[in-house]
């Protein structure tokens, strides 16, 4: 038996259109921010600030791919897609990945050369500013979209709001690079520089590994055990003989076989497998578990045992 719940799905598609909203006020704030810092980086002499700059570029696109994938996610099941089209936002955030992977190590590449270059010319006190309202102002951006995300439980949300998170810390660290600089160590804006370089390809790294695991139908064992463990409590529950889960964009589908009484009727146990779908809905937010019921046989156990 299969339950895939109308009115939950129905409330799914509303969630993933609120998170819209998150990728929008990230996008909007990653074009004023990378503009200013670009601007002032190049006028002003700061390696910090233009990989800041350049982190914002591909953080722009990365959220474009997130807002693409979101859109796409909302197409209903098809004929060719009967789980519904939810993994667009995984693929969306790989591409990402490689994007952010490419702009990182062509940082990492201009700062270590003007680290090694022997240039001695300090940035201007504007970028330090620049830097520090950028801090601010991303804060702000990761605050609204952790609360979206929480509320309308969006994982490719919470992934943006993570990122939006590091921003903010890359703009305090290029901060602190350009004011060590202004203060007689002009290393320490490059250093900086190839601190953001190496934040942007380990943002890139974790992206491209969460999504090729939720591609490759990988799932937590941990949360594996988690899901097993309120099967078992169900009543009328004698053993789990199998249990699989994977990731399909933010949601969980759940396959599980069952083990109840052998003279249990047939409405006791679809009243089993109801009690299961509500259990996971209600406790770990799961829409869409397949449930096959089988008969629990003592004797076949004990045969298998010896």
């Amino acid at each position: 038996m299969r339950y895939f719940g109308g009115a939950g799905k129905l409330e799914q598609y509303e969630k993933i259109r609120q998170g819209e909203k998150g990728a929008w006020v990230s996008i909007g704030a990653y074009i004023v921010l990378s503009s200013l810092k670009l601007i002032n980086g190049y006028l002003f002499l700061s390696s910090a600030l233009l990989a800041d700059g350049f982190n914002n570029l591909t953080d722009i696109v990365a959220s474009l791919a997130v807002l693409i994938g979101l859109r796409i996610s909302q197409k209903p099941p098809d004929k060719d897609h009967p789980y519904g089209h939810f993994r667009a936002e995984t693929i969306a955030a790989l591409i990402a990945s490689f994007i952010m992977a490419t702009v990182g190590i062509q940082v990492l590449i201009t700062a270590v050369s003007s680290l090694f270059s022997g240039k001695e010319e300090a940035p201007g006190m504007v970028t330090f500013w620049v830097a520090i309202g950028a801090a601010i102002c991303m804060y702000g951006v990761y605050m609204y979209n952790n609360r979206l995300a929480r509320q309308i439980d969006n994982h490719a949300l919470m992934a943006a709001a993570k990122d939006n998170l590091s921003d903010a810390l890359v703009s305090t660290g290029a901060a602190v690079g350009i004011l060590g600089a202004r203060m007689g160590l002009p290393w320490l804006d490059a250093a900086a520089a190839v601190v953001v370089g190496i934040i942007i390809c380990k943002t890139a790294w974790d992206i491209f590994y969460s999504s090729t695991h939720a591609l490759t139908d990988g799932f937590d064992a941990g949360r594996l055990m988690s899901l097993r463990s309120s099967i078992e409590r169900v009543q009328g529950v004698r053993t789990i003989a199998d249990i699989k889960a994977r990731v399909h964009g933010s949601n969980v589908l759940v396959d599980v076989i069952v083990q109840v009484d052998p003279k249990m009727t047939l409405i006791e146990s679809h009243r089993i497998c109801d009690e299961i779908e509500r259990k996971m809905e209600k406790k770990h937010n799961i829409m869409s578990v397949h449930v096959h019921v089988e008969p629990y046989m003592e004797d076949h156990k004990s045969l298998k045992a010896t």
